[in-house]
Order: structure tokens, then C-alpha cells, then sequence
């Protein structure tokens, strides 16, 4: 009966708000009454300033005229059953990687905001931005710093219990505890920590049970003013599958975004490494290879592992001459990589237009669509940043990228056409 209620909500109160404030209300009814119960008082004022009397019309219009509603703030029935299930600190691994710390993270342009919220939140009992959330391509650091969080939070505060976990695993426990019927030891177990580190969160989308129970345990940490710090390839609201609520509580704190690192900082990182595998790079070396490797930091570590095993098996020096012969191949493929210049060019020989007209002005139609479409396959397509790819586009600032991006996500999923011309140019860019 509830859901009918529910279906009589949608016609009056847009679907989003349903999702975020409606439906997580759990429901108990007893005689005449329709018991509704909010977790937390964030929820239970929405819904009581906003929503409260359309929700006892709908009670009355499906239940009959003797049913009334109430609406209390009280632990959610699933919290009540989780108490008593007692889950002890110690066995919670931390998952933690100690060789991840603040010390051996390289500060650059592209990090310094993350690299800011990341100390503050890791240094703070209660930090202001919470949850703190980190997006961007894979291999920029997000990990490492996740890992830095967590063991800074350990070495000041042995009490604390921190645990880190990628989204997969997640998931797969979820899976078990539900095939082992043992949902509420799973529960209470993440409902335990004082610190939770999730990383890639996008792994969650379309998995509709799995963003279900995440939802209430992360209310439930950060109503009890827990640590909650996620990553994410993306910018959240961008992943295709994410359910709106969620989304929209990823955005409770502060969501920064951590960009592919510049030049110095690329040489800095290469250095930095270079002690870590057990051997010194000269700076002409280091030098070279940031030139060629200017996507993420994972392919400077795997060019760095390359030059370190040859060195070793053939007991040369790594000097400049050898480090380019080593490398050859991988700076080779490296530069058959899709470019923002390579994506521009193609999109407009595709749609007949000039590429000055491309990166120009004009708004009409036929030229404004090819260049949103341009810069949409520039953020897919390659590392680069949204501020990046808005200089690459006429010196245009990111919010205009990203509203390009935004926009064709949304054309795509009305126009078959459209997404055909896209794919059609993803071919010629990889051919």
C-alpha cells in the first residue's frame, strides 16, 4: 500500500526529491496510523517543512479516511537489528599501504587543492568538508593520497579505526554477506569505522542494492560525524548509473578534482621515484622523459621500471643515449595516443567544417554542436582537465567544457544519429 502512496507522491513531488527524501523513509503501520521514520534530522525537516502534508493526503486518498501519518526522527529499523551485533575494531583491517604517505607525495599545480584537503581532513577529529571526494584519470595520485590520509590518521590517533577498500571489494562482500545471509554483521561492520576510504566509486554504478546500502552507511558515518573521503575517475554527477540521491550526497562536502601533473612536477615525480626503485636519475634524463610521458604517474613509474631492469641486466649506466634507446618504443606508442589537436582536426573534417571556425566564435548550430561534440571526445578521449582542454578550445574557460560535455551526454542519450557520428569519429581517431 505504501508504494501506491508513493506512485500518488510522484504525480505532485518531482522524482529526485522522491528518491532523496521520500523513500529512504522507513515505514511501519499499526491500527489507523501510518508510522514514518527518518534517520536523521537533516531528513526529518525536509520532509515535515516540505513534503508532510502531501504525504498524509496521499495516506488518506489510499489507506481510507480513518489512517493518519506520523512522522518520527528515530534509528532506522535496519540500525536497530545492526546494534547488538557486536563487531570488534581489531578485526576491521585497515588495508592500509604504508609506503603511501604525505611525505613522498609530490605537490604540484595539479594537486594542490587535493593535496590541501587531503592534510586538513587527515589532521582534523571533526574536518569542515566532509565527506572530502577526489576525482580525476587514473595514475594522478589519488590513491596514494587516500592511503596518506589513512595512515596520518593512524600514526596521531592509534584509537581510530581506519579502513580503506576499493568499491569492487565492496561490492563482493556485499554479495557474500547476502549469499551467507549475514547482511547485518556487513552492515554494522562499515557502520564500526571512524574513518572510511573508498576508492573509485564509479565501479558502483547500475548496481542498484550495493548504492542502497552504501547510502545509509555513509548517513550513518556522517551523521556521526565519521571520516568519509571516496575517489572517483570522474566528476560524480557524470557517471552514467549513480542514483541521483547518492550523487547528491557525494557533493555534501567538497569534491576536487586533481588534474595530469605539469611538467615540473612530472620531472619531480621522476626523481622521487627514481630513489624509491633504488637508483638516481640524472636531471638531463629526467628532463627527456617528462617531455615524452605527459599523461598520468603510473607511466612514468612503468618507464622508469623499464630503464631500471635493462640497467640491470646489461650493467650499463642509465645516461641520456640509453634511457632514449630503452625507451624508444614506449615514447613511440606513446605518441600515437589520441590528442585534443588530433580530435579537433578530425571532428571537423568529419562535419565540413574549418577548424579556425572550430576553435572560433560562432555560435551558429552547425558549428556549435561539432565543437561541444569535440570537446566532449577531448575529456573522454585523453588526460587532459577541463580548464586544459577550454585553453586548447580558443582560451575558453572550463565551465564552458563542462557544459559541452554535459550536453552532449544528454543529446547522445536522445539521438542515435548523433551518437553515430560520435563513434564514427572515435574510428577515425584510433585507426
Amino acid at each position: 500500500m505504501w508504494e501506491h502512496c508513493l506512485k500518488r507522491l510522484e504525480s505532485e513531488i518531482p522524482k529526485n526529491d522522491i528518491l532523496l527524501w521520500i523513500r529512504p523513509l522507513e515505514v511501519a503501520i499499526s491500527q489507523n496510523t501510518v508510522n514514518l521514520y527518518a534517520a536523521n534530522d537533516v531528513v526529518l525537516n525536509q520532509v515535515k517543512g516540505q513534503y508532510y502534508p502531501l504525504i498524509q493526503a496521499a495516506i488518506k486518498e489510499v489507506f481510507g479516511d480513518p489512517f493518519s501519518a506520523s512522522l518520527q526522527l528515530q534509528k532506522s529499523q535496519t540500525a536497530e537489528t545492526v546494534e547488538p551485533v557486536k563487531h570488534s575494531p581489531t578485526q576491521i583491517p585497515s588495508n592500509l599501504d604504508p609506503r603511501f604517505k604525505f611525505d613522498n607525495f609530490i605537490e604540484g599545480r595539479s594537486n594542490t587543492i587535493a593535496l590541501a584537503a587531503a592534510l586538513q581532513t587527515a589532521q582534523t577529529p571533526n574536518p569542515e568538508f566532509n565527506p572530502l571526494l577526489l576525482y580525476g584519470s587514473t595514475g594522478l595520485g589519488k590513491t596514494h593520497l587516500m592511503h596518506a590520509i589513512g595512515n596520518e590518521i593512524v600514526a596521531n590517533n592509534p584509537d581510530e579505526v581506519v579502513c580503506y577498500l576499493h568499491s569492487e571489494i565492496y561490492v563482493n562482500e556485499m554479495v557474500k554477506a547476502i549469499q551467507q545471509k549475514a547482511m547485518e554483521a556487513f552492515k554494522q561492520k562499515y557502520r564500526s569505522v571512524t574513518t572510511l576510504l573508498i576508492d573509485d566509486i564509479q565501479f558502483f554504478a547500475r548496481k542498484e542494492r550495493t548504492q542502497e546500502e552504501f547510502f545509509h552507511t555513509f548517513n550513518y558515518l556522517l551523521e556521526g560525524q565519521k571520516r568519509v573521503i571516496i575517489t572517483c575517475d570522474r566528476y560524480p554527477k557524470e557517471v552514467n548509473g549513480l542514483e541521483s540521491r547518492l550523487k547528491s550526497r557525494l557533493g555534501w562536502g567538497i569534491v576536487v578534482p586533481i588534474d595530469p601533473p605539469d611538467y615540473e612536477t612530472r620531472v619531480a615525480i621522476l626523481k622521487e621515484k627514481a630513489i624509491q626503485f633504488g637508483f638516481t636519475l640524472t636531471d638531463e634524463v629526467a628532463f627527456y622523459i617528462a617531455k615524452q610521458l605527459n599523461s598520468n604517474i603510473r607511466e612514468l613509474e612503468g618507464a622508469l621500471s623499464t630503464l631500471k631492469a635493462n640497467a640491470f641486466f646489461t650493467g650499463k649506466a642509465i645516461d641520456l643515449d640509453y634511457t632514449k634507446q630503452i625507451l624508444k618504443e614506449l615514447f613511440k606508442v606513446n605518441h600515437q595516443i589520441v590528442s585534443v589537436e588530433n580530435i579537433q582536426k578530425v571532428t571537423a573534417q568529419y562535419y565540413n567544417v574549418k577548424l579556425s571556425e572550430l576553435l572560433g566564435k560562432s555560435r551558429k548550430r552547425s558549428i556549435v554542436l561539432p565543437r561541444q561534440l569535440a570537446m566532449f571526445l577531448a575529456k573522454e578521449l585523453t588526460d587532459k582537465s577541463y580548464p586544459e582542454i577550454g585553453e586548447l578550445f580558443g582560451g575558453r574557460d572550463h565551465t564552458t567544457v563542462l557544459h559541452a560535455y554535459r550536453k552532449i551526454v544528454e543529446l547522445i542519450s536522445e539521438n542515435n544519429d548523433l551518437d553515430e557520428d560520435r563513434q564514427k569519429i572515435v574510428n577515425k581517431l584510433t585507426e
